[in-house]
């Protein structure tokens, strides 16, 4: 009879890789008032995880009861969110999401501070009046309470609740003391926190970690084999990121990076550069890779006054690929718009990627997902000064982002601007560079700050004309031209 709950928030993370399988699940479980039972909803996006894999995994939620981790009973009064997902286009099975489903639950509960609830009973006592403290006594024996008690005729009324474990057998003990005057009437009030909870548990003697049926750890895979991953390690093996912000210990403020910095530099990335590498070695075994093209080619110049020449790595170019949903889904504002109008949140992320480039002057590649769409096969265009992709049918952003770090990731600085941490990932063993969505917003804002900085420096009413930001070489051949001397060639 007894159930279980929990004091604070905390996500649980179930994932299963078996070899061919995949599928990771992230909830957040939250406690609720008491006597709310289970409540279940998602806030996944459905451009991570498709939304008949988000039905699937609710169904899971609801089909079972799920135990606990103190004495494994039913766990009640909580809020079950699925807060992130994750398929894979070949390999994932609807079987596969239940088995991560379930150990989400538990891995989810072995991490929080569990509260093992008892029923209570509401009662009313009617006893003779000259037998009003004994009834009083039992009731804080059994760690109940009452109100003050009133008179009713000859008989005295006692009101209030107590666990139904200490109130067994009471009422045969209410009409011995009474010799039959007494009645005691009981209904089921709901469930509180049990008040003798360690002894209880040590009765049950549960051992969650034996328990086959519920499993608290993982299943991972890693070099064609899977492997069992304990409830407390599943953290520093998951894909996806925490979907509960960690708060740091002592805040620092957040300065926006410098114009000068590169957009392939380590600000841009989501985590530590070491940690990042352990993961993909974890996950798919040593990174073997070159050094980066342009450490590698380079190109001689003459030193003055000497016959020697030295080398020097050419200037490559800067490539910016953005995952156009994840940033959408990312950015309040933009979320908020998608919301009401997606092609305007479309359009409002190409305006800002459009004002980003031409201050930066990188290339930047802006990719949405299309794969849905039955028989489409791609579209790519230039919109103002940036170019846009629509994958086709079958082929997720992250796909083509993949694909495209790949074939130019060797040869030219290449950032990927997303918040899928697996992406990230790949995108480490490609030679590529991260940059969350968190970070993008960062060098968008100081880019603009800088802008807005360099326009108050102008002097008023002096005209901005294109020949003023030109080098002294081009702006003299530009005033040729202007004068009838060159012709353009």
């Amino acid at each position: 009879m007894y159930k279980e709950t929990i004091e604070a928030p905390v996500e649980g993370v179930g994932h299963f890789e078996p070899l061919r399988h995949y599928a990771e699940v992230h909830l957040l479980l939250e406690p609720g008032e008491r006597g709310s039972g289970l409540q279940f909803a998602s806030v996944c996006s459905e451009d991570l995880l498709d939304r008949n894999w988000q039905r699937l995994i609710l169904t899971h939620l609801e089909e079972k009861e799920h135990r606990g981790v103190l004495t494994g009973s039913a766990i009640t009064d909580m809020r079950i969110t699925l807060a992130a997902g994750r398929a894979h286009l070949k390999h994932t099975e609807g079987g596969d999401f239940r088995q991560a489903t379930y150990r989400a639950v538990r891995q989810g509960l072995k991490k929080a501070k569990s509260i093992l609830l008892e029923p209570w009973y509401a009662f009313r006592l009617e006893i003779p009046q000259e037998m009003v403290g004994r009834a009083m006594a039992d009731i804080q024996r059994m760690e109940g309470n009452f109100q003050p008690p009133w008179q009713e005729g000859e008989m005295a009324v006692l009101t209030g609740s107590a666990p139904v474990a200490g109130m067994r057998g009471y009422q045969a003990e209410v009409a011995a003391y009474t010799r039959g005057h007494g009645r005691l009437l009981c209904t089921l009030k709901g469930y509180e926190p049990c008040h003798n909870q360690e002894e209880v548990i040590a009765a049950a003697a549960y051992d969650s970690e034996r328990d086959l049926d519920n499993p608290t750890g993982s299943v991972f895979c890693a070099h064609g084999a899977g492997f069992v991953v304990s409830w407390e390690q599943v953290e520093d093996y998951m894909h996806l990121e925490s979907c509960l912000k960690k708060e740091e210990e002592e805040p620092e403020e957040v300065l926006p990076p410098p114009r000068s910095q590169s957009l392939s530099g380590p600000g841009g990335g989501w985590g530590d550069e070491k940690e990042l590498e352990e993961i993909f070695t974890r996950t798919y075994g040593p990174v073997k890779r070159e050094k980066p093209g342009y450490a590698r080619r380079t190109v001689s110049a003459p030193v003055q006054g000497t016959g020697r020449s030295v080398k020097k790595a050419p200037d490559l170019d800067e490539y910016l690929l953005v995952d156009g949903y994840n940033i959408i889904f990312a950015w309040d504002e933009l979320k908020a718009l998608a919301e009401t109008n997606i092609g305007g949140a479309r359009t409002r992320l190409m305006d800002i990627l459009s004002n980003y480039q031409g201050y930066k002057k990188c290339r930047v590649i802006l990719v949405f997902d299309a794969y849905k769409v039955e028989g489409n096969p791609g579209e790519i265009f230039k919109y103002h000064n940036i170019h846009v992709v629509y994958t086709k049918e079958a082929e997720t952003a992250d796909q083509y982002i993949e694909k495209t770090v790949h074939v130019i990731g060797r040869k030219y600085h290449v950032t990927v601007a997303t918040s899928d941490s697996l992406e990230q990932v790949i995108i480490l063993g490609q030679g590529g560079h991260r940059m969350s969505a968190q970070n993008l917003k960062d060098e968008i804002e100081a880019a603009r700050r800088e802008i807005q900085e360099e326009c108050r420096k102008l002097p008023k009413g002096k005209k901005n004309l294109l020949f003023d930001h030109l080098d002294e070489e081009l702006g003299d051949y530009m005033e040729d031209v202007r004068l009838g001397k060159k012709k353009i060639q």
